[in-house]
């Protein structure tokens, strides 16, 4: 999905986000959230502030972490936990785009795919316990393709 696409429509919610919980736009968020929407794939609060340093030195990495905590309050950006302990954030457009992810336990590789049989899979258990989802991830752990075709050489 591009991060830029509706991308007007995004940093709207961003700042009517902003307002409605008397928080304050300034630059340094602004140019954080811009570097956040040109980035892809899922990106650590430490990555993003290493982008942002060459330019703009004078952002701290505790204002990288507080705006990404805005966007993921605000449903704009999805904290991600993958396998290594670290947290990552993932653009969330104004449409949702949902998907799901497939993460490589040797190389770190994650790859994001869409599957509307495993959804409607999902939906229809969720049913079948009484249970109204509201939301969902699927994260599948194993070896990459190149990654298992080394092992199995090994």
């Amino acid at each position: 999905m591009s991060r830029v696409s509706s991308g007007g429509q995004w940093l709207k919610r961003y700042h009517d986000f902003l307002t409605r919980n008397g928080l304050k736009s300034t630059i340094q968020r602004d140019l954080i959230v811009e570097e956040f929407t040109r980035s892809t794939g899922h990106i650590s609060a430490d990555e993003l502030h290493l982008k942002l340093r060459a330019g703009h030195p004078s952002i701290g990495l505790a204002t990288v972490y507080r705006t990404l905590k805005i966007l993921s309050a605000a449903g704009l950006a999805k904290e991600r936990r993958f396998n290594d302990g670290l947290i990552r954030y993932e653009f969330a457009g104004p449409d949702g785009g949902h998907h799901d992810h497939m993460v490589c336990l040797t190389c770190g590789r994650v790859e994001e795919f869409e599957n509307e049989d495993i959804e409607e899979l999902q939906r229809k258990v969720a049913g079948q316990h009484g249970f109204k989802m509201t939301d969902h991830r699927l994260e599948i752990y194993g070896h990459c393709a190149q990654c298992a075709s080394r092992r199995e050489k090994a």
